[in-house]
């Protein structure tokens, strides 16, 4: 796990990273969103609102960690949604994601 919130902090950095619930749903509609992470603690309004925004725009989404530990990975407060923007991190957090999971 701890990988995976080091990479979020990379991507923060490099300014790969869009937050927020209303500021993720308006870059999902233009496209611009390659990979989706709610905190797994997000309310189930959030979750199911991106999910169906997800499916939507054909973008994979992860529920994992919590808004607490998302949010310090990031140094931002509070975020229970974050959007990552460039493909070669998206697939490099998916790829972490599969290793915690196993």
């Amino acid at each position: 796990m701890q990988k995976f919130l080091t990479m979020l902090g990379f991507a923060m950095k490099s300014g790969k990273i869009i937050t927020g619930d209303d500021t993720c749903e308006m870059f999902m509609k233009k496209r611009k969103i390659k990979l989706l992470i709610v905190a797994a603690d997000a309310s189930e309004n959030t979750k199911d609102k991106f999910r169906f925004i997800t499916k939507q725009n054909e973008v994979q989404l992860i529920e994992i960690s919590t808004k607490e530990e998302l949010s310090q990975a990031i140094g931002k407060y509070n975020r229970a949604v974050i959007g990552i923007t460039d493909r070669k991190f998206a697939n490099s957090l998916l790829q972490l994601v599969e290793q915690i999971v196993k």
